[in-house]
């Protein structure tokens, strides 16, 4: 597995060109990307001078977001949807095989089992045309109990059930979006991990969580960098990704005001360290 950079996970704008030179500089190992933006990139330029530029900078693809408009109406998700091929096109000329897509933990209106038919329609579609280009997609679980507390149903939150979900779509190229904060707030264990396979595993995110507060009341949007507090066991959640042979992007998504704040090319480098830092703690190289 290897060290990517999202720069707007990290409150950072930045172009294709901009987010490499940040990377390259800082010492990650990948590049998280915009579809939208790299496919332009591969219309304008071709794809083998997009690969040319990831190779001089030393680094590796990492994921990009679903495009598609898939808890829209109808109509919007249909429109969305005729747009997916191009891109998903683009991104495998140049090697850009992770997609990556979260899933809210309620719903306003759908109780669960409606819920799931709604988003087995809704996904299977996704995967298919994905697949027909070699991407994956990994689904992300929303873990806090804070997120579904006061909703009117509730859904997946769990990794075994978003695991359960991806079986369920049957079309071989679904699995895992991992965030730790999630996996941390769903109440995951090191077990958990373990009775995954390598393949179940798309994308990988890490953060830590606040001290001082009970993992029931942890609120999403309120995070800190990787091994900033050590509440969340990122050694053990590294080191069993590592044992299983992931091989993909690692991308810190902090959700940090502080870090938002600094300037990008701070922001990129504290991101970086503690990153290291994290890697070091679970005694990676």
């Amino acid at each position: 597995m290897f060290k990517s950079l999202s720069t707007g996970a990290i409150g950072v704008k930045a172009t294709l060109n901009e987010g490499l030179a940040y990377a390259k500089a800082a010492g990650f190992g990948g590049l998280d990307v915009s579809i939208a933006e790299l496919a332009k990139v591969v219309e304008d330029r071709g794809a083998s001078e997009v690969k040319g530029m990831f190779e001089e900078a030393g680094l590796k693809i990492g994921a990009w977001g679903l495009p598609v408009a898939w808890n829209g109406t109808d109509a919007e998700y249909a429109k969305s949807l005729e747009g997916l091929s191009k891109l998903a096109a683009a991104g495998a000329s140049v090697g850009a095989f992770r997609v990556s897509q979260w899933v809210p933990s309620s719903s306003p209106e759908r109780k669960f089992r409606e819920n799931w038919r709604w988003h087995l329609e809704r996904f299977r579609p996704i995967c298919e045309i994905l697949k027909e280009y070699g991407c994956n997609l990994g689904l992300e679980f929303i873990g806090p109990r804070t997120h579904r507390v006061g909703k009117q149903f509730g859904f997946i939150y769990t990794m075994d059930g978003m695991m359960g979900f991806c079986e369920a779509l049957g079309t071989g190229n679904a699995g895992l979006l991992l965030d730790a904060w999630h996996w941390y707030t769903g109440l995951g264990t090191l077990a958990d991990l373990q009775a995954l396979q390598a393949s179940d595993v798309v994308y990988v995110h890490v953060n830590d969580a606040p001290d001082g507060v009970d993992v029931a009341d942890q609120i999403d949007n309120v995070r800190t960098l990787p091994a900033e507090t050590g509440v969340i066991d990122l050694p053990g959640f590294l080191g069993v990704l590592n044992e299983l042979g992931y091989e993909g992007p690692v991308t810190v998504e902090p959700f940090s005001q502080r870090v938002r704040e600094l300037p990008p090319a701070d922001a990129v480098k504290e991101t970086a360290a503690s990153l290291v830092k994290a890697w070091q703690a679970a005694g990676l190289k």
